[in-house]
């Protein structure tokens, strides 16, 4: 008796706060507004489908991607974030999130902002792009983000190493960005770093191509100097000899496999840095030149990342950390997927050219972007073993003697050391 005299008085309370509505909160209250709800009429999908037949160039320029690109990419990953349709309301279709999701890592603009060109709402789009973003990176990275995993994998990098960059028993080159966020609720100073704003680290390993073969992304921006190299899996495995790098009879000229690092990072038997600046010989000049010359494909592949998804110009703003993290992946397997599939988002003119004739570099497109990302604090000098000293020795060694270029000379006299 107590429950339904108890419904009856919630009942007529809701219909007497009804009665008292304004018409102006009245309005407020409607279920979806007509343009949402005819998004297919005021959204960007009428634009984007006129772009796609008869502008392919500006279809490039609003998604980063021409339009067979993005018809196999919405086909790889449809299965994933396509909705089921319900008796209230038709669901979002996979295109439209694909699409929206494409021109927020384009722009970095706000959900507010977003939804006026795609009809969707900030509320809905604050779970379609994560969601997007999080379905692409799971997506690509099987085949577009491999990580090596046998001898033979690494060899192959290290080839591409050896015949673009002259640089012998390469892996990859490592780099470390800051990438700019919001900070979470109650994250206090947790995300606080050194040069003042709050950020993740972007951690990644890229081969001669410019393509990223591995990356770890959210370690907070605390923690900014080259330590955080220590809490990745990559580490671990390095470590361990877990990495099934190629053995030393089985390289060239019988040195170490290496990785390549700026000062931020510290030196190991199987990880190279440059030498300080102070007291440099002209044969740690030589190296630090040729180390500078190979690592350049890290630089090239952040500057053109930060140049083609405008998103890493702004201080991504999500609740969740999580969903920042999803959203730099996505942008990293993107890049992947761009390049191997030989599409226009980046050319020869994109990346900075060795001249045939005079080996200066001519600065790529990218350069041109103002906004680059944050470099990582460079480290202090840690207690280094003496096999990782020695080990850089023969290497400079080895590019000083059998290893020389005809040029490196004549670079230095011009100093580019």
């Amino acid at each position: 008796m107590y429950k339904i005299r108890r419904k009856k008085c919630i009942a007529a309370l809701c219909v007497a706060v009804q009665m008292n509505l304004t018409e102006e909160e009245k309005k407020k209250r409607v279920w979806v507004k007509k343009w949402r709800e005819d998004r297919n009429k005021f959204g960007h999908m009428p634009l984007l489908n006129e772009l796609r037949l008869n502008f392919p160039d500006d279809f490039k320029n609003y998604l980063r991607m021409d339009p067979d690109t993005f018809k196999i990419l919405l086909n790889l990953i449809s299965p994933i974030i396509s909705k089921q349709n319900t008796k209230l309301r038709e669901s979002i279709s996979a295109e439209e999130r694909l699409m929206a999701t494409l021109r927020y890592l384009a722009t970095g603009r706000s959900f507010e902002d977003l939804k006026f060109s795609t009809g969707i709402s900030s509320s809905a789009l604050c779970q379609i792009i994560p969601e997007t973003c999080k379905a692409l990176y799971q997506v690509l990275k099987k085949e577009y983000m491999k990580f090596p995993s046998t001898k033979e994998d690494w060899c192959k990098i290290a080839t591409s190493f050896k015949n673009k960059w002259q640089f012998i028993n390469c892996g990859g080159a490592l780099d470390g960005k800051h990438i700019r966020i919001v900070p979470p609720p109650h994250s206090g100073a947790q995300y606080y770093n050194y040069k003042n704003f709050y950020s993740i680290v972007l951690l990644a390993l890229v081969n001669a191509n410019h393509e990223f073969i591995f990356v770890d992304v959210g370690k907070n921006g605390r923690h900014s100097d080259g330590g955080i190299l220590e809490y990745t899996d990559f580490y671990d495995g390095l470590m361990n000899g877990h990495l099934h790098l190629p053995d030393n009879s089985e390289t060239d000229k019988n040195l170490n496999f290496v990785f390549l690092g700026d000062e931020a990072f510290s030196l190991h038997e199987n990880f190279l840095k440059p030498f300080p600046q102070r007291d440099l010989t002209y044969e740690k000049r030589i190296y630090n030149y040729r180390l500078s010359r190979a690592r350049n494909v890290s630089e090239n592949a952040f500057g053109l990342l930060s140049a083609r998804f405008r998103i890493l110009h702004t201080a991504i703003h999500m609740t969740n950390p999580q969903n920042i993290t999803y959203v730099v992946l996505a942008i990293c397997a993107l890049h992947n997927f761009l390049i191997k599939r030989k599409t226009l988002y980046a050319t020869l003119r994109s990346f900075d050219q060795e001249d045939v004739l005079t080996h200066e570099l001519q600065q790529g497109e990218w350069r041109n972007v103002t906004t680059q990302l944050e470099n990582l604090e460079t480290s202090l000098q840690k207690n280094v073993s003496v096999a990782a000293k020695t080990n850089r020795e023969k290497y400079m060694e080895y590019f000083n003697k059998e290893g020389q270029v005809p040029w490196q000379d004549a670079m230095l006299k011009k100093g580019k050391s």
